[in-house]
């Protein structure tokens, strides 16, 4: 997860609070002691964490709170409500509107990852549903229409740029105009980068900038300079008329916190965050729903749009008939584990539920529960399907056992570990068992079945816990909206 460190130790300070007897003031002040230090050491200006410490106790006045209140949850709210108002600017992006042709240009420093996120930017609007092009008018950096044009190619993107033509402003006209005959609906234009803001950088991104009148222009950042992006914004904003920002390197670095709340004081909207240099490693930022997950509540509503983005339509309602039937196959494991896969980075989707706790998935091992993951998946296209449509674990005697370890070219003690983790998922999968199926056209009817009680069954205990046991699940399950989340992923909901 991005910012995984200070999320982790936020995470702990508050379980550290809910897990005390009795809310004093000393149990505020760790608590809060905790949370200060980390924003501290994730680069977070000192005045900003200042004022927050000093609105959350104005706000929990312990002494003048009636005996009946949930002093736990009034701080936990308080904490995200300040949380929220150090990364937000206050200030909407412009919405690209299909229908019409919007042209993005992208500007920033060299190294910051800018020609990377134009592909990653035209990636993501494509999975939407558009029709993007790549346009190089970077003519300064050597290879930067090689990079471009490799991962344009790579993501079945169109592109346009020159190995011949010096003039930036020309290469941008050009490419625009051929991509606006094709009726492309997004077209990007990749600026020059600098090594710093200089004179000549802001002279070429105006003339590009006049020459094109793009309905965006984009400032891509490196987060690793902490809360020196406070000035580098302002610099841009003052040069060019930025409308938005990406802040990229934001799972490598521990000031991607300062980085965030500087380009926020500058009221500079936060559109998308890097979050590795894969093109699925490209995050919408939204700050609520950020904060959830920073805090260990989770996003709930980015979950399941995740989930109806990988289940196809058609497979809905027969995933929602094996739920409440309880009958757990390797076949609807293998395809679970493709859905999980499809969403996107392990640890990013992992975050979104609520009470994921950066421990249960620690920095660096994303990758090798993504790889642990496929792995199973091999052993299981040596099954028969008699064996993955089973739901019988008896049936997996030795013999079996040793087939599938030859035909896959794995141990059998992978094979066996591969079959504890069905029996374990099966057992979870089986308490679900009688969820009353509503009929078509009646999916809101799922929520009054899918009730707090049912869900502490289905849940660890380690993520019930921390969600603060049966009154946190039922507090959240009323955020939810009588569980118009959830309905999201079988299509159902109100619309």
């Amino acid at each position: 997860m991005v910012l995984a460190e200070l999320g982790g130790s936020i995470s702990r300070a508050l379980q550290q609070m809910s897990n005390a007897t009795i809310i004093d003031e000393k149990v505020l002040n760790d608590c809060l002691n905790e949370i200060t230090r980390a924003l501290l050491q994730a680069d977070v200006q000192f005045m900003l964490v200042r004022d927050m410490k000093n609105n959350i106790k104005k706000i929990v006045n312990l002494e003048e709170l009636a005996a009946g209140h949930n002093k736990r949850r009034i701080i936990q709210e308080a904490i995200y409500n300040e949380l929220c108002k150090i990364l937000d600017p206050g200030k909407p992006s412009f919405a690209l509107k299909k229908g019409k042709t919007s042209i993005v240009m992208f500007v920033g420093l060299q190294g910051s990852g800018k020609t990377t996120t134009c592909t990653k930017y035209a990636y993501h609007h494509q999975k939407k549903g558009w029709k993007p092009a790549l346009v190089c008018a970077d003519t300064f950096r050597a290879g930067a229409f090689d990079q471009l044009k490799q991962n344009a190619t790579k993501a079945k993107i169109p592109f346009y740029g020159s190995y011949t033509e010096s003039d930036p402003v020309r290469i941008a006209v050009e490419g625009v105009e051929r991509f606006k005959q094709e009726n492309c609906d997004l077209i990007i234009v990749d600026t020059s980068g600098r090594h710093k803001q200089e004179a000549a950088l802001f002279e070429e991104m105006r003339q590009v900038s006049e020459a094109t009148k793009p309905d965006l222009v984009i400032f891509v950042m490196d987060s690793s300079i902490g809360q020196a992006a406070f000035d580098q914004a302002q610099a841009f904003k003052q040069s060019v008329a930025v409308g938005a920002v990406i802040i990229t390197k934001m799972d490598g670095h521990a000031k991607g916190g300062g980085a965030l709340s500087a380009v926020a004081a500058t009221k500079s909207p936060i559109i998308f965050i890097g979050t590795g240099e894969h093109m699925d490693e490209f995050e919408v930022f939204d700050v609520k729903p950020f904060v959830k997950r920073l805090l260990g509540f989770g996003d709930l509503s980015g979950f399941m749009d995740k989930i109806q983005e990988v289940v196809p339509m058609d497979q809905q309602p027969e995933l929602l008939q094996k739920l409440s039937e309880g009958n757990f196959t390797l076949r609807i494991m293998y395809e679970q584990f493709q859905n999980i896969l499809k969403m996107g980075p392990i640890g990013q989707v992992f975050s979104m539920l609520p009470g994921f706790s950066q421990e249960l998935m620690p920095k660096g091992r994303e990758k090798e529960s993504q790889a642990k993951i496929k792995r199973y998946m091999t052993m299981m296209d040596s099954m028969t399907n008699e064996e993955l449509d089973s739901s019988n674990p008896k049936l997996m005697n030795e013999s079996r056992v040793m087939r599938i370890a030859r035909g896959c070219g794995r141990p059998v003690r992978d094979v066996m570990e591969m079959l504890e983790e069905y029996k374990r998922l099966a057992k979870i999968w089986s308490k679900m068992k009688g969820l009353k199926i509503p009929k078509k056209g009646e999916m809101s009817a799922l929520s009054r079945n899918m009730n707090a009680q049912h869900m502490s069954k289905v849940l660890p205990p380690q993520m019930l816990k921390q969600i603060g046991g049966m009154g946190g699940l039922q507090s959240l399950m009323k955020q939810m909206g009588s569980s118009k989340d959830m309905m999201g992923m079988f299509g159902g909901g109100d619309k």
